[in-house]
C-alpha cells in the first residue's frame, strides 16, 4: 500500500493564511496594506545606535536633507526626529521609469534611558549622515571603588582599634 507524502508545513500555512485574513497584512508601523509594497508616504531613515560608558549615539541616514529640513527634540524621555522629503515637481518633458525612493513625511521616536544629560546633546549632519550624541551624567557612570587592604579591625591607614 502506498501512501502520499503530504506538506509537514500544510497546517502551518494555513494557520498562517487564516491569521493574516483575520488581522490583515499589517507593516512594521502598524498600517494596514492591501499588497506587498509599502506605499512611498510611509518610510523611515535608517539608524544605528550605540552605546559606550559615557555617550548613547545614533546615526540616522539622511541623505539629501539639509539641517533645516530636519526636526530634532529631546523632551519626556525620548529622542524624536522629524522630517519631510518632497517629490520633485514633475516635468512635462520627463518621463519616470522608475521610482524607488521613497517620498513623503516620516517621524522617528527612541525612549531614553533617565541617565541621560539632556543639557549636553549634540547633533551634526555630515554627508548625509545625523550625529546624535546623548552624553550620560556623571553620577549614572560606573564607578570603581578601591578597596584597601588591612585586618578587620582596622579603621584605616595607620589607626588601629585600642
Amino acid at each position: 500500500m502506498l501512501m502520499r507524502w503530504n506538506d509537514p508545513f500544510k497546517e502551518t500555512k494555513t494557520l498562517q493564511s487564516q491569521i493574516n485574513k483575520l488581522f490583515g497584512d499589517i507593516n512594521p508601523l502598524g498600517v494596514r496594506m492591501q499588497g506587498e509594497e509599502m506605499p512611498a508616504a510611509m518610510w523611515a531613515p535608517p539608524v544605528d545606535v550605540t552605546e559606550t560608558k559615557d555617550v548613547l549615539a545614533f546615526k540616522f541616514e539622511v541623505p539629501g536633507f539639509k539641517q533645516e529640513e530636519l526636526t530634532l527634540n529631546v523632551e519626556n524621555g525620548a529622542l524624536t526626529l522629524e522630517g519631510e522629503r518632497k517629490f520633485e515637481e514633475e516635468q512635462k518633458d520627463k518621463n519616470y521609469h522608475r521610482v524607488e525612493r521613497a517620498y513623503g513625511r516620516f517621524y522617528r521616536s527612541f525612549a531614553l534611558p533617565a541617565n541621560i544629560d539632556v543639557s549636553k546633546v549634540s547633533a551634526t549632519l555630515v554627508d548625509g549622515v545625523l550625529n546624535v550624541e546623548l552624553p550620560k551624567r556623571e553620577e549614572a557612570k560606573p564607578k570603581a571603588i578601591p578597596i584597601g587592604t588591612g585586618s578587620p579591625k582596622s579603621l584605616g591607614p595607620g589607626r588601629k582599634v585600642a
